[in-house]
């Protein structure tokens, strides 16, 4: 049962994706070709530059992160120290 279900929504989402390629392809096919290919080329390049940007930022996240892991550690090895030169000196007066 389960197993037909699956079977049933991919299918269905196979049709989806076939309809979506068709329009898709309609739409180049009623541009003249070089329209067409000067179309394609150009939002290609525009999902390079937001890919580029996604990845910058991703990048700098990263580092930023990995920046606050170094000063959290920095921290608390000051107050370890801190807490060492503060306690209570053990030993006879």
């Amino acid at each position: 049962m389960q197993q037909e279900a699956r079977d049933c929504a991919s299918d269905v989402a196979d049709a989806i994706r076939d309809g979506l390629r068709q329009i898709g392809d309609i739409s180049y096919a009623i541009m003249p070709r070089d329209v067409a290919h000067a179309v394609g080329d150009f939002k290609k390049a525009l999902i390079w530059s937001i890919r580029r940007a996604l990845d910058s930022e991703i990048n700098w996240i990263n580092d930023r992160v990995a920046g606050g892991d170094t000063l959290r550690e920095e921290w608390r090895e000051k107050c370890r120290r801190a807490q060492a030169d503060t306690a209570p000196q053990s030993g006879g007066v």
